[in-house]
């Protein structure tokens, strides 16, 4: 122990005696540390932590699927209750049907609700205990006893002041009077954190015969013993059983289950896996720098340990000293990189899209912190080892001459293997960031169809209470419309039941005339409800016939509108306009086509064009409707203005959101704007870390080789021709370096072929340019050192001997 404290106190001392080197150490590895600490936070929070619930490895995700339409697809009502009573290995289903609620009155101003409608026994199945009152009784999972709703803690200290006395309150949603019975506590949010109430699905006689109609989410808890396997088989010989029942609305369709852990991260497990073992690349470029600083420092030392081992330190002792050295300073890196990890994940939450799971939970606890102390100290080993073992065993004769300069020539190969290395890793970093730059590129000159500048999108939810019949919500809409077009620098305004890439509403079809399809083998199409002037509005193209008008009414003859990728498929060789389709919305009736317009992309940019079929609002009219406002200039201004139109129309109904439409467009890309500006920065870091890698070696050689660049100096040698064997040096270590990183990048790029669009993992284009980039920047690190060895006089530099 005695022992350990003295080389303690003796690193201390030799590193405080070299603090230019050991800052630039610090930051080289508090960077490294802190990049992986952070990336780290995350990867532990979403990938790792089990999902916040009662035994979370029972928990499953249910999904319904007709391949290969519906790889998965939400539940219908009356196969989630068959699935209730005729399953074997599931403790407990329960259904999810995600809704909105108003909140008005209260004497505050009207308030739109996320809100989920859930079966009885979610709560208890999830291991979720009310901080007051209580959770859903069976018998309120039934008609006409459901009017019971649970709070989250965000609405009751915003609306009730966090009073107990809340519980048994009546309270009034979107028109319906409810009872408060409970509130859960602040970590509770499910299906999401924004959801602020739950009531009782309370499945009607009617839902029970509703195979058809797919809209619940379903979870369920495997019991004690079951496996994931099982309840796979039991399940696909469930829906093969209702497909032989039902085969109108079932055949075709299977159902699968999920841990709920791997469903909640199936998206984006691949780039934050990429992220990892990018920061992990990182990380070694900064102990290859740090290597070579302690590989020069021992240089300078070489004396001083031979001494040490002339009067009897061990090669071991010796080597022990100088790896305590290399973790003290590992250790004063990584405390630096925890500071810089904190301040890190501030930013990474800022730039992670919404999606990302538990991303508000993110935080640096005691795994994080305990994986940091791990890297810290395999970090300190991992850079002090070979230097501490090169080191160790110096030639007593060579060094301890008087004036004698002892052997460095193991020392700089090693080093200029080191700077290899670091160019290698960090051209590795570089084509990968390149390659997501130009997919992201690639993937931003995508036309969604629409022109999503000068436009807002704003959406209103209309209670069913208060508006029941189709012509209240089409007087309400048409008015809002009036009045908003009115507002000054509005160009046009229209109006959709939903947006394109925000959401969508697939509906079968058929076409007048032709064979019907077999059951399951309909054909489906992205519907939407339009008001007259909503493809203006949006800027989506006319390419034949006409748009909708004031005179397509409800009970004017039915019509709709096909978009152009429709047409190609079901009408290739006629003409569409005239013919008769019917969507299956409501009663078989058949909609005539009218017109033709452009493709708008519906579930992202990066996904193929689907069908879209368009109909006049009037004659089917829906309760939530998302106004598109189109301006001449700024539109972020309008918002005010047009919630000051809804209350004038009425007092109690607010806006759902409001969102510039460039935003639906950002918010589609936004995972892979993150993994790329992710990966971006880190190979930024790794390509500083090599400059100032190559940089440190060259400089350092000039430094060993002045008596030699004197001689040639002497000799004639002129300006340019040391200039050109430093840098030539320089350059062939950069070269070999390049040569490595290409095959690894080669290999390794291959992963990330999920991440890529319109772009192949192994372009030449990235490939040429981020070399050349990468060896420029070799070049002009060499070029420093080059530079100071040309001033060499070769009067001082000839006296060192």
């Amino acid at each position: 122990m005695n022992t350990l404290l003295q080389d303690l106190r003796y690193g201390i001392r030799m590193l405080l005696k070299n603090p230019g080197f050991s800052v630039v150490a610090v930051i080289a590895l508090g960077l490294g540390i802190g990049a992986n600490a952070a990336i780290f936070s995350v990867v532990n929070t979403v990938l790792l932590r089990p999902v916040p619930y009662a035994d979370p490895d029972r928990l499953m995700v249910l999904r319904e699927n007709e391949p290969p339409k519906f790889p998965e697809f939400s539940i219908s009502p009356g196969n989630f209750l068959d699935w209730q009573k005729q399953n074997t290995f599931f403790e407990k289903l329960a259904a999810i049907n995600g809704t909105a609620f108003i909140l008005a009155g209260e004497g505050a101003e009207p308030e739109r609700l996320r809100g989920a409608r859930v079966s009885a026994g979610l709560f208890e199945m999830l291991g979720v205990n009310p901080i007051h009152g209580r959770t859903f009784l069976e018998e309120e999972d039934q008609p006409g006893h459901e009017n019971v709703v649970i709070l989250s803690s965000g609405l009751w200290k915003r609306r009730f002041a966090s009073d107990p006395n809340a519980i048994g309150q009546p309270i009034t949603l979107s028109g319906i009077s409810y009872t408060i019975v409970g509130v859960l506590p602040p970590s509770f949010g499910f299906p999401d954190r924004e959801t602020d109430v739950w009531a009782p699905v309370a499945f009607t006689a009617r839902d029970a015969q509703a195979h058809g109609s797919h809209f619940l989410s379903v979870i369920g808890r495997l019991k004690p013993g079951a496996t994931v396997e099982q309840a796979r088989v039991e399940m696909s010989a469930i829906a093969g059983r209702l497909a032989e029942q039902y085969p109108d609305t079932n055949a075709g369709w299977g159902v699968d289950v999920f841990p709920m852990q791997e469903y909640d991260v199936r998206d984006i497990r691949p780039a934050l896996l990429v992220l990892l073992c990018a920061v992990g690349l990182v990380l070694l470029i900064a102990c290859a720098n740090v290597a070579n600083l302690l590989l020069a420092r021992a240089t300078a030392r070489q004396k001083e340990i031979a001494i040490r081992t002339a009067l009897g330190a061990s090669r071991w002792r010796v080597a022990r000293q100088l790896l305590t050295e290399s973790i003290l300073l590992a250790l004063v890196g990584g405390a630096v990189g925890v500071l810089l990890a904190q301040w890190g994940i501030g930013s990474l939450l800022a730039l992670a899209p919404q999606e990302l799971p538990r991303v508000k939970d993110v935080t640096l606890d005691a795994r994080v912190l305990g994986f940091t102390l791990l890297v810290t100290l395999l970090t300190g080993v991992i850079f002090g080892l070979v230097p501490a073992l090169q080191s160790s065993t110096p030639n007593l004769n060579e060094t301890l001459k008087e004036g004698g300069r002892g052997t460095t020539g193991g020392h700089h190969r090693i080093r200029a293997g080191l700077v290899i290395t670091e160019v290698a890793l960090a051209l590795v970093l570089l084509i990968g960031a390149g390659l997501l730059i130009r997919s992201f590129y690639r993937l931003q000159q995508v036309d969604p169809g629409f022109n999503s500048s000068n436009a807002l999108a704003v959406t209103v939810s209309l209670p069913g209470r208060k508006y029941p019949q189709p012509e209240q919500r089409t007087a309400f809409f048409t008015q809002l419309i009036e009045k908003v077009s009115a507002l000054p620098g509005v160009v046009a305004v229209g109006a959709s039941q939903s947006l394109p890439i925000q959401g969508d509403f697939l509906l079968g079809f058929t076409i007048q005339g032709r064979p019907p399809y077999a059951p399951g083998e309909d054909p489906s199409t992205n519907y939407y409800s339009v008001s007259p002037d909503y493809f203006k509005s949006m800027g989506i193209p006319l390419l034949r016939g006409r748009v909708f008008t004031e005179q397509d009414r409800a009970g004017a003859p039915r019509v709709a509108i096909i978009n152009e990728e429709m047409a190609k498929r079901y009408f290739p060789d006629e003409d569409p306009i005239g013919k008769r389709i019917h969507v299956t919305q409501g009663p078989e009736i058949f909609r005539e086509i009218v017109g033709i317009v452009g493709d708008v992309k519906q579930y992202g940019l990066a996904q193929p064009t689907t069908l879209q079929t368009y109909e006049p609002s009037p004659q089917m009219q829906f309760s939530t409707m998302t106004l598109v406002v189109r301006a001449e200039g700024n539109v972020a201004p309008l918002g005010g203005a047009i919630r000051t139109q809804v209350l004038a129309i009425d007092k109690e109904q607010p806006i759902s959101r409001i969102r510039p439409l460039e935003q639906v467009v950002s918010e589609s890309v936004a995972k892979q704007r993150f993994s790329m500006l992710l990966l971006g920065i880190f190979a930024a870091v790794a390509l500083i870390l090599a400059a100032v890698g190559l940089y440190g070696v060259m400089s350092y050689s000039v430094t060993q080789r002045t008596h030699e660049i004197g001689i040639r100096t002497a000799l004639g040698a002129s300006q340019t021709d040391v200039l050109k064997l430093v840098v030539g040096q320089g350059v062939m270590l950069a070269l070999a370096g390049v040569g490595i990183g290409l095959l690894s990048a080669f290999a390794l790029t291959r992963l990330m072929v999920v991440l890529l669009f319109g772009i192949s993992a192994t372009d030449p284009l990235t490939f040429v340019a981020i070399s050349a980039v990468l060896l420029l920047v070799a070049l002009a690190a060499c070029f420093v050192p080059a530079r100071r060895a040309t001033k060499v006089d070769p009067t001082i530099a000839l006296r060192y001997e």
